[in-house]
């Protein structure tokens, strides 16, 4: 079953025109967002944990995650409130 957080909310962004297609995103993505084709990286769902592997691996800048709605801002959450994270999954293997 694949994890769905918010729908339609803007916490990822890819400028594809920044974009060298050097696969760096799809290899450090745990939800599996992105694939490379034709030479550029591409959004391919909105599983989004918001971990911001991605952003922090890409040696042109070409993406831009802000946290707050997903898993990893659950878990931050959860870490600092002492409190069990969540994030509002239907089940709790997603975190």
């Amino acid at each position: 079953m694949k994890h769905k957080y918010l729908k339609n909310v803007a916490t990822l962004g890819l400028e594809q025109e920044k974009c060298i297609g050097c696969g760096m995103c799809e290899d450090v993505c745990p939800h599996r967002v992105f694939a490379v084709s034709s030479g550029k990286a591409h959004i391919m769902n909105d599983a989004c944990m918001e971990c911001g592997a991605c952003a922090l691996n890409c040696p042109v800048k070409a993406i831009e995650v802000k946290a707050g709605v997903g898993c990893a801002s659950a878990i931050i959450k959860g870490w600092l409130t002492s409190s069990e994270p969540s994030c509002d999954c239907l089940s709790g293997d997603c975190c």
